[in-house]
């Protein structure tokens, strides 16, 4: 069985920091792209960083300089580094991951969503 499962969230000031992780949990024979999506109620999911297994890194305009996504490979692990929080980065933050179990083909995985809320 391969989970997903977040930590890190919480209440923050706007102008403050939080830090994501997620560690990928179970016997997996390889890890692809790896990532943090977010959502509102009302909203559809948004991807939010991403990053591959070379470590080539995407992300959403409006995190741009202030988050960043990084990855241990070894632990498959992946974490997401947000600065200079805003009210509006205020949701719930999923991790996803492309992993390959041994045996079977590469398939996406989601993590269950922890909350981020960034009070003004």
């Amino acid at each position: 069985q391969v989970q997903l499962v977040e930590s890190g969230g919480g209440l923050v000031q706007a102008g403050g920091s939080l830090r994501l992780s997620c560690v990928a949990s179970g016997i997996i024979a390889s890890a692809y792209g790896m990532g943090w999506y977010r959502q509102v109620p009302g909203s559809q999911r948004e991807l939010v960083a991403s990053i591959t297994s070379d470590g080539v890194s995407n992300y959403a305009d409006s995190v741009k300089g202030r988050f960043t996504v990084s990855r241990d490979n070894a632990k498959n692990t992946v974490a997401l580094q947000m600065n200079s929080l805003k009210p509006e980065d205020t949701a719930v933050y999923l991790c996803n991951a492309a992993l390959r179990r041994w045996g079977s083909g590469p398939r996406d995985y989601w993590g269950q969503g922890i909350q981020v809320t960034v009070s003004s």
